[in-house]
């Protein structure tokens, strides 16, 4: 945060809160800062000791999305040189083409010269 960001902020809480309120609100805003600080150092201790000595807090650090830069990332991409092309005298021969094309089957409709009798009492 810019320092004129802070000033504006500490301004406009003063004329909020009152003068007389103020230190109160300002000794409640630091007491929740630490115990913010003690909750998150807490936690990275807890997570040091479920780990084990194979925590390491840089390896952490490379994982931060903040330091990725997407207009360094275009650029990178950009300025990398494109991969050859594969130039093919032949295309690639396609096993399916090797096999020739099925025949098409006609099959002719059957009589029904043989019809059962149809119950129209059973169940």
């Amino acid at each position: 945060m810019d320092p004129s960001k802070l000033i504006f902020i500490a301004v406009l809480a003063l004329f909020l809160v009152g003068p007389e309120k103020l230190p109160d609100y300002a000794a409640r805003l630091g007491r929740f800062v630490r115990a913010a600080r003690g909750m998150l150092d807490d936690a990275k201790d807890r997570v040091r000791e479920e780990l084990g000595p194979d925590f390491d807090e840089e390896e952490w650090r490379k994982l931060d999305p903040r330091q990725y830069d997407p207009r360094r990332i275009i650029r990178d991409a950009l300025l990398e040189p494109p991969e050859p092309r594969r130039r093919e005298t032949e295309p690639e021969a396609d096993p399916l083409d090797d096999e020739p094309e099925p025949e098409p089957v006609v099959q002719r409709a059957r009589r029904r010269t043989n019809l059962t009798a149809f119950d129209d009492e059973a169940t």
